[in-house]
Parts: C-alpha cells; sequence; structure tokens
C-alpha cells in the first residue's frame, strides 16, 4: 500500500482552486468543465493545447489564467518567420563586456500562451520540445532551467489548412491535455451580448494567488493518495488503445503519467486525498484524444478517437474499493 506522508488541508486547497476558477469564469463564461481542465493541467505540471474554431475564447482563456496568478506572462504569435531563438533565446557579443552574454527568449515566463502554434514551421515549433518536457533551455552547450510553475498554453484552429504546420506526433504528446472550447449555450450568449461593454472585462481581473501559492497547490496535488488498483486501471485504459482494432497508435507511457497526475489534480479540486475511478474517466478524453490515431478505415466509416475511447471505458472493467 502507498505510503501518505501528509494529508493536507484539502478543504483549503478547493477553495483556492475555487478562487481561480471563479475569477477566470467573469470572462469565460459558460465553460466550467473547459476551465477546470486548464487548471487541473497547471496543478498537475502539465501543458494543454486548445484546439477549436476562431473566435470561441481560446487566446482569451490562457489570458485569463494568466492575469488570475500574479507571475510572469508571455505571449508568442507563432508566424512562418518566427525563429527557434526568438523563442528560446539567443548568444549576443557584448562590446561592453567583451564576451557573450545571454539574451533570454520568450519561453522564459511562468505561464507562455503559443498562439497558434502551427502557423510556424516544423524547426521552430522542435524549439518547445526541451522546453516543455525538461523544463530547461539549452543554448551553446549551456543549460538554464524556467522558472515554476511553467506552463504552455497553445491554440490552434482545426479548420484552417492554408500556411500551418500540423503538429508531430513527438509534439503532441508533450502536452497533457487537448481541449476544445465549443461554442457556448445559446442562453450563455444572449448573457454575453447583454454584458458586453458592462461586465468584467479581461483588464479587470486581479490576481487571487502568486507563483508561490501555485508552488503550495502542485506540492500537495503530489500528494494525493493513488491506489494499486487505480493505478493498473489506468495502465489497462492506456493499454486498451494499443489493443483496439480500430487504432492505428496507441497513447504512450507518457500518456499514463499524465493520466495519473491529472488525476491526483482533479480529486484534489474535489477535496479528496484520493483519486477514484471517476477521476480516471473524466479524464481520459482530455489526456488521451490526441495521442491516439485511429485507422484509415476507421476514419472512412465515420468512427472517431472519441467514440473509441468511449468504448474501451465501458469495456475495461472498473476497479472497486480503489481507495485502498
Amino acid at each position: 500500500m502507498e505510503a501518505r506522508t501528509e494529508t493536507g488541508d484539502w478543504q483549503r486547497f478547493a477553495s483556492r482552486f475555487t478562487d481561480l476558477e471563479q475569477n477566470i469564469e467573469r470572462v469565460i463564461q459558460g465553460k466550467s468543465r473547459e476551465v477546470r481542465l486548464v487548471l487541473a493541467g497547471l496543478i498537475a505540471e502539465g501543458h494543454i493545447l486548445i484546439e477549436d474554431v476562431p473566435g470561441v475564447g481560446k487566446t482569451m482563456l490562457a489570458k485569463a489564467l494568466a492575469r488570475s496568478i500574479d507571475c510572469s506572462f508571455r505571449r508568442i504569435q507563432f508566424t512562418p518567420d518566427l525563429l527557434p531563438t526568438d523563442i528560446t533565446g539567443v548568444n549576443v557579443f557584448s562590446q561592453e563586456r567583451g564576451d557573450f552574454e545571454f539574451r533570454p527568449g520568450a519561453i522564459f515566463a511562468n505561464i507562455v500562451l503559443a498562439d497558434e502554434i502551427n502557423r510556424a514551421s516544423p524547426k521552430t515549433q522542435s524549439a518547445l520540445l526541451e522546453c516543455m518536457e525538461e523544463r530547461q533551455v539549452t543554448i551553446d552547450a549551456e543549460t538554464y532551467h524556467l522558472g515554476a510553475p511553467f506552463m504552455v498554453i497553445a491554440t490552434q484552429n482545426p479548420i484552417e489548412l492554408e500556411g500551418t504546420y500540423p503538429l508531430p506526433e513527438a509534439q503532441l504528446d508533450r502536452f497533457m491535455m487537448r481541449i476544445a472550447i465549443g461554442y457556448p449555450a445559446k442562453d450563455v450568449e444572449t448573457e454575453i451580448l447583454a454584458t458586453h461593454g458592462v461586465a468584467s472585462t479581461l483588464n479587470d481581473l486581479e490576481p487571487v494567488t502568486d507563483a508561490p501559492g501555485v508552488g503550495e497547490l502542485i506540492h500537495q496535488a503530489r500528494l494525493v493518495h493513488v491506489s494499486p488498483t487505480i493505478r493498473q486501471y489506468i495502465v489497462d485504459v492506456v493499454e486498451a488503445t494499443r489493443k483496439h482494432p480500430d487504432v492505428y497508435l496507441g497513447a504512450s507511457p507518457r500518456a499514463s503519467i499524465m493520466l495519473l497526475r491529472a488525476s491526483r489534480a482533479t480529486a484534489a479540486a474535489e477535496q479528496r486525498d484520493y483519486v477514484i475511478p471517476d477521476d480516471v474517466k473524466s479524464l481520459t478524453e482530455p489526456v488521451l484524444t490526441h495521442r491516439v490515431i485511429i485507422t484509415a478505415d476507421a476514419v472512412m466509416s465515420g468512427r472517431s478517437v472519441g467514440s473509441i475511447l468511449q468504448e474501451l471505458l465501458a469495456e475495461v472493467p472498473v476497479p472497486v474499493g480503489g481507495k485502498a
């Protein structure tokens, strides 16, 4: 049985999580689930890819999160002429010192918004690989560590193909979750129009925590207990994606780790110090969808990754008494 070194104040954790959630929802209305997923990704030390059509609030969500935390924020507008050094930084010769000095790139921030990430060339996209996985940057054999917390929120439009470069599988696998915001409900959109120019705007948001505060939440989420049966359930779900006949490429072992970490953050947000199967099930789609490639025949027959994952969740036995 996994040892529990601390119990933690889970009620206080949930209260601080709710403060962040409510602050963001002042400008992102009617999208509670998506906001909670992004916050879970932050606390689980993951990165988020927001993929949806233009105008639904992808960039606004990322900015609202950054404004809710008193920490450094950078926005990188990805374009075809963006260079890797614009992201990571570059060594520049200083005439005053007579030596090279490092000038940090835009990646040196706590929260980084990679806007329209698929508009940059593959060479530029690959500059994020080391940053996202190892939280460091290597320039001319020198390694520079990034701050904590560190999170990349990337956005892209799924329907725009001209002038874009699809993210390779290695890049997609670095993202803990891929989410879609979707159109607002009819009544919510009506409310948005009614309060436009009157209700809270992005500039009105005040921070409700800071970088050390987020660090405390991250530390506490690591203490959430995951029983052996729940760990086995996570592995069973991920393993099932590799054996399904309609799947060409299943989820990687990194997917299991991401699912575990996200489940811990979700459980803590629900004032629990242990993970239950429902935590895993609720996160399976956002964590695994972008890691699974289905066969051409499955695509031609109208199947989707989401429907296959729902089938797998229905087939994989759910553990009972997973708290032990």
